[in-house]
């Protein structure tokens, strides 16, 4: 590890503007992606600024509208516990690494990084969630834009997720057993307005709505509705854990089981 400068600011003002002064900073929440990251010297930031420390962004609570609020800088371990009104998600973040990492990481993290297995961005685009930061809200279908690419600004910080809670929902994982990243994991979530599907960790352009599935289930909710269905291999992820053709067909498989649980 080579060095660098610390700072643990205590409000989102002081760290945003940590953030944007001369020196090159780096946001640090729970750091399950961060510091591995910069072990590795893909990132060599000359300060981090810490977001564990700031308790207005940390915690669960439910709004006038009866969305689950979450703070950004809420680990994985709070969300399992505390977001018992919405239990497909309190399960995903459940089943998130193991304990260590759930204890570590956080959602804000997870989604401003958005790497392309992660299981909240599933989550966040499955329920049509709104992403807060200091300084708009942005919905779920705009906010991720790619591999490791979201609609985040330079220095700006997450400071909360509101997820509508669907009338059913369920999320099912096939994990990369070493990692406990999602092979493939598929959130499905049925609302008043219709069917949102949502894939992590078999897409190359990350996370994204399956739309033919969508479809299917908008006019019949049962898994039988996706029978035979998965989408082309094209644009899928290929690597030592599975082809593309596999991961495709997997999608299929773990949509099938997702609606099952729902």
């Amino acid at each position: 590890m080579y060095a660098f400068d610390i700072e643990r600011p205590s409000t989102v003002a002081d760290a945003v503007k940590l953030l944007s002064d001369s020196v090159e900073s780096q946001p640090l929440g729970g750091g399950q992606t961060l510091i591995p990251t910069l072990k590795q010297r893909l990132a060599s930031p000359e300060r981090l600024v810490s977001l564990g420390g700031i308790d207005e962004i940390r915690g669960i609570c439910q709004d006038d509208a009866g969305r689950i609020c979450i703070g950004g800088a809420t680990t994985h371990a709070e969300v399992a516990a505390g977001a018992g009104a919405f239990p497909a998600l309190a399960g995903l973040a459940g089943n998130i690494g193991d304990p260590a990492v759930r204890n570590r990481g956080t959602i804000g993290g997870s989604l401003a990084n958005n790497d392309p297995s992660a299981c909240y961005p599933a989550a966040v685009l499955g329920a049509g969630a709104t992403v807060v930061t200091n300084t708009r809200e942005i919905a779920a279908d705009d906010y991720f834009q790619g591999m490791f690419t979201t609609a985040l600004d330079e220095g700006e910080i997450i400071t909360e997720v509101k997820f509508p809670v669907p009338e059913r929902a369920a999320y099912m994982k096939f994990e990369q057993p070493a990692s406990r990243f999602a092979l493939v994991g598929v959130f499905v979530a049925k609302t008043a307005d219709g069917v949102r599907v949502a894939v992590t960790g078999a897409s190359e352009e990350g996370v994204f709505r399956w739309a033919e599935a969508e479809a299917a289930l908008n006019g019949d909710f049962s898994a039988s509705a996706l029978e035979g269905m998965s989408p082309g291999a094209d644009g899928m992820i290929s690597d030592l854990h599975g082809s593309s053709e596999y991961r495709a067909h997997l999608v299929g498989v773990m949509t099938r089981r997702a609606v099952a649980a729902a």
